[in-house]
């Protein structure tokens, strides 16, 4: 998979680079607005990370050519700014999803790869992992077929496992890619703990295997192995 990078931050440009070839994808870089718009207009790439300020220009602009382009790309803003217009505007643009610094690299790495799976399923919007369906547009979950009554945020615990499966995802990645800015007022992730353990339990009452496993000192692996 392959990666376009365009930060002006040279250190944590590097950073997310470094990060993401250690997960084994294909990075490239650009350090400003031109050289963004060059990369995207002449390759194709699986993800694009884009800053939102650059230097010559703004990475609005670059996600607005991408989908001038008709590319496949996922994009994922990122931003020092942590103003509403500033989100709503990349979304109604066409980004698939918004952080903002500082973030941590593992929840990046998590957000590019389930954007990655979804845009793998070819636009299903039925994704399938053993006895386990979701769907995504009636928000329901089902075990062998039969329906797990789970609260919105235990749906969305499960869709974010799916399409992480086999990979560790903190606590902080988590609580950051669930319950966003409403976490920084907590003190602790005990209430994560909750929401798993009742999920857990709904999925093994209704017939599923156990696959939420604890990575102590970590956060959580999603997995059959």
């Amino acid at each position: 998979m392959k990666i376009l990078i365009i930060e002006d931050e040279a250190g944590l440009r590097q950073s997310i680079q470094q990060y993401l070839e250690h997960q084994n994808y294909v990075c490239e870089t650009a350090a400003d607005f031109r050289q963004g718009m060059e990369k995207v207009s002449r390759f194709n790439y699986d993800c694009v990370v884009v800053d939102i300020g650059l230097p010559y220009g703004t990475g609005l602009d670059i996600v607005k050519e991408l989908k001038e382009l008709e590319a496949k790309t996922g994009i994922i803003i990122i931003s020092a700014k942590n103003a509403l217009e500033d989100k709503l505007k990349g979304l109604e643009l066409g980004s698939d999803d918004y952080l903002t610094k500082p973030f941590h690299l593992s929840e990046l790495n998590a957000r590019i790869n389930a954007i990655l799976r979804r845009r793998n399923f070819g636009g299903s919007r039925i994704t399938r992992f053993n006895e386990i369906k979701l769907d995504a547009d009636a928000q329901l979950v089902s075990v062998n077929e039969r329906t797990v009554d789970l609260t919105d945020k235990e749906y969305q615990l499960l869709a974010y496992f799916v399409a992480n499966q086999r990979r560790v995802l903190t606590k902080a990645a988590i609580a950051g890619h669930i319950w966003g800015d409403e976490y920084d007022q907590v003190s602790n992730y005990d209430f994560i703990y909750t929401h798993i353990k009742n999920l857990r339990k709904k999925l093994i009452d209704a017939g599923c295997s156990d696959y939420i496993k604890t990575v102590h000192g970590t956060g959580y692996r999603f997995t059959d192995i």
